[in-house]
């Protein structure tokens, strides 16, 4: 399945900084995807996933969100346990993977240098943000990976950030029949300190199930 470019344009170059660092990007590795990489999934999906940013050897290369790099093991591990996805395995964009009920999407669609966007930047996508959120069904989850994503998600939403606070496996209600549920982001460097466990992970999508039931 190939992104959708529902709310995403791939021709963004509203950041300047991430603009030139893509173009340096390519000329470095002129096989990477090297530009704003969509969301992908399913586009009437009730899950939708947000991460951080494309990885520099992952989404970045492959084109696709957490594909090809090591925070996208544990994730579609997940997804094909609890049946969103047709397979457990993530590498190349014509690899056959297909969500079902899921969408992934990240709160930077551009990868960042030393894969730290700035609160300019993170706000100047947001737009995109809040027009996919705005295309979820009723009821429907968000699942943020990480403190960033859970603060990008309140920014769509004109929240505050003070008002939901960041909380592994917290589950937070949102308007128009949306919850948000936070978890650490699946990183190596989380996985390897035992912040996130599979497990733990698991816990995840077990509320998000119970959730979408309730």
């Amino acid at each position: 399945m190939k992104p959708t470019n529902t709310c995403f344009n791939p021709n963004c170059q509203s950041c300047s900084r991430l603009a030139n660092f893509l173009s340096e990007v390519k000329i470095k590795y002129p096989n990477y995807y090297a530009l704003p990489v969509a969301p992908f999934g399913d586009k009437n999906a009730q899950v939708l996933i947000v991460g951080l940013a494309p990885g520099m050897h992952g989404a970045n290369a492959t084109g696709r969100p957490f594909t090809g790099d090591y925070a996208g093991i544990l994730l579609y591990q997940a997804l094909y346990d609890f049946g969103y996805s047709n397979q457990a395995i993530a590498t190349t964009i014509d690899d056959g993977l297909q969500l079902t009920n899921a969408r992934i999407t990240n709160a930077v669609k551009c990868l960042p240098p030393q894969n730290k966007p700035t609160g300019a930047e993170i706000q100047q996508c947001n737009h995109f943000l809040q027009a996919e959120i705005n295309t979820l069904p009723t009821p429907a989850v968000i699942l943020a990976l990480g403190g960033i994503a859970h603060n990008a998600v309140l920014k769509a939403h004109n929240l505050t950030l003070s008002h939901m606070k960041f909380g592994h496996n917290v589950v937070h209600k949102l308007p128009e029949g949306r919850y948000l549920i936070d978890s650490y982001h699946t990183s190596r460097y989380n996985m390897n300190t035992k912040r996130l466990t599979a497990p733990m992970f698991t816990q995840v999508f077990t509320q998000i199930a119970a959730l979408l039931a309730s």
